[in-house]
């Protein structure tokens, strides 16, 4: 099996209508051990999102486009209280199975979910302070233009798409390290699915820079990690 090429054609367990909920609930609920793991969100948050937030010396609204369980909203939304930022923040999924794992859990002080796409906001004239995403990039397929141009409409700020860097190594290291955390989920199928049909970042900033030229760079902040980094238009 070669990685030197993204695999277009595969689809995640999790995204079938038909997948087990149950199985699905689980990995949904397991991704807040996995992503504080392996997303690199604490050194995206510290490097390009705190300081953005700071520097507005105001209350502020993030959204989280495909939310799913709402787990990276919690990690934020703690990070931000901790160092005394006043932030409200939403997350969207179309998902509704997804949305009811986020409805579901504890509440998270100043956050929302809603059960919505990108495009239904715009639509609506909503605007934030700051966009982002987890893991969705690799999921749009021919749909990643529309979606980018969707979250820079609705930032009147930074927009971060935090996605992973298909590698050999990210994939064989993934394939053992997930072993633990695997039992009752889609976790290990479908997250080697997932690296599979990743972009590189080379081929994630030709692919942006072609449906919106100079709009975005695309950066590595932590290892087998991408961030595909923009300022809004909204």
């Amino acid at each position: 099996m070669s990685l030197a090429v993204r695999d277009e054609r595969l689809a995640e367990l999790m995204d079938d209508p038909a997948c087990d909920p149950e199985r699905l609930r689980a990995t949904l609920r397991r991704f807040e051990t996995v992503n504080r793991l392996v997303s690199g969100w604490g050194t995206v948050y510290r490097s390009l999102l705190r300081p953005h937030l700071t520097a507005l010396e105001r209350p502020a609204r993030v959204l989280d486009i495909g939310s799913g369980g709402g787990d990276l909203v919690a990690r934020l939304a703690a990070a931000a209280r901790r160092d005394g930022l006043d932030v409200s923040w939403v997350g969207i999924d179309p998902d509704e199975r997804a949305h009811e794992v986020a409805e579901a859990r504890e509440p998270i002080p100043g956050a929302t979910f809603r059960c919505a796409d990108a495009a239904t906001l715009v639509a609506e004239g909503d605007t934030f302070d700051a966009v982002v995403s987890n893991h969705v990039l690799h999921h749009l397929g021919p749909g990643l233009p529309a979606f980018a141009a969707e979250s820079r409409a609705l930032s009147r700020g930074v927009v971060l798409h935090s996605d992973i860097a298909r590698s050999r190594i990210a994939y064989g290291l993934y394939a053992v390290g997930i072993t633990p955390f695997q039992a009752g989920t889609f976790l290990r199928t479908d997250g080697l699915r997932s690296i599979r049909r990743s972009y590189t970042p080379g081929e994630l900033a030709t692919l942006l820079d072609e449906t919106e030229p100079g709009a975005w760079t695309v950066r590595m902040p932590v290892p087998f990690r991408l961030v595909a980094v923009a300022r809004g238009d909204g």
